[in-house]
């Protein structure tokens, strides 16, 4: 049975009036236990949601949406939701924020809340490229609109960065200055910032005639934990790269305390470019090498494009917009040996 579903359809599937679904779901005055089940059984074979249909009842939007992050606990998440926010109040409207942390299963039912609280619309950075649990806003017509990640199955607005052309410059800079054992520490390759920073890294070597090294790529997953694990694997190979990229924020943190308890010396005895700017980088001695991304500019956009989405609902074709990131040297790079 067609998923999309509205009160109606489980009035009528239940045999009861509009009105008694419409205490059952909000828990409201007394139904008879057989009728409540009989109407709990509707709304599960219809997939109905609850309160998706109040916003056409009403006519009108919420003057809410809902903001889906994959990992609060990442500082690049909360500086893009601040922008988000200042927008969205620009705007008159309340922003609601949930964390997912990276679990498409989480994701879903966060979906089925922002449904169930009639949000006008979602900007979400997904746990999930297939976009699978989207479907359920799509078929409500709340519009959606994708943050540093692609959604392979449906046409919504994207806002990126050009992962590719970051993280090649870091490695390109890091090969100028005559490293060629450069080591990478990977994010998860089943997102598109994962993929895309490793296909840079391999772009620059390529392009420089450097061979590509297996021993140089250690699997991250974007969490701190595994920079400081990855930091380890380096300096246990007997042939140490000169110089380390790292794929993402809190990695870098990881790898930066790895390096400290190994005493192996950041700029000195190990070059270092991390993507995404980090508060410890300028605080650090020395300072970190960075890949910036434009934070605000990508919350300024993403809400903009969900705005006019609002307004202009069905009017719209999908628009992608593709951010240029910032090299940022600074001192955790050292010169080995002059290229040209």
């Amino acid at each position: 049975m067609e998923s999309k579903s509205n009160i109606q359809s489980v009035a009528k599937l239940a045999n009861v009036s509009i009105a008694t679904v419409s205490r059952v779901i909000n828990n409201q005055g007394v139904v008879r236990k057989e009728t409540e089940e009989r109407i709990l059984k509707a709304i599960n074979e219809l997939g109905y949601i609850r309160n998706a249909a109040a916003r056409t009842m009403k006519g009108k939007g919420t003057n809410t949406i809902g903001v889906i992050v994959p990992d609060i606990k990442n500082p690049f998440f909360p500086l893009v939701m601040a922008e988000i926010e200042q927008k969205a109040r620009e705007k008159r409207y309340f922003t609601i924020l949930s964390s997912t942390n990276e679990s498409p299963i989480v994701e879903e039912e966060i979906v089925k809340n922002f449904i169930e609280r009639c949000v006008d619309g979602v900007i979400i950075i997904t746990a999930n490229e297939n976009g699978d649990q989207l479907k359920l806003l799509q078929e409500q017509g709340i519009p959606i609109v994708a943050v540093d990640r692609s959604i392979k199955r449906f046409e919504v607005d994207t806002v990126m960065v050009d992962n590719v052309t970051g993280s090649y410059q870091a490695v390109q800079h890091l090969i100028l200055q005559g490293h060629e054992k450069i080591a990478i520490i990977c994010g998860s390759q089943n997102t598109t910032p994962g993929r895309d920073r490793f296909l840079g890294y391999k772009k620059a070597l390529e392009n420089y005639n450097i061979p590509f090294d297996e021993r140089y790529v250690i699997q991250g997953n974007f969490g701190e934990q595994s920079g400081y694990q990855a930091t380890q694997e380096l300096y246990a190979l007997d042939d140490k790269p000169t110089a380390i990229f790292s794929s993402n924020n809190l990695m870098t943190i990881g790898c930066v305390k790895a390096l400290e308890e190994l005493e192996w010396k950041l700029g000195s005895e190990v070059s270092f470019i991390g993507f995404d700017d980090v508060d410890i980088a300028t605080f650090l001695n020395p300072k970190l090498s960075v890949v910036s991304r434009p934070m605000n500019a990508l919350g300024d956009i993403a809400f903009q494009l969900l705005h006019e989405r609002i307004c202009f609902k069905g009017t719209l074709p999908k628009r992608e917009y593709l951010l240029s990131p910032e090299l940022k040297i600074r001192q955790s790079c050292r010169l080995v040996k002059t290229v040209f």
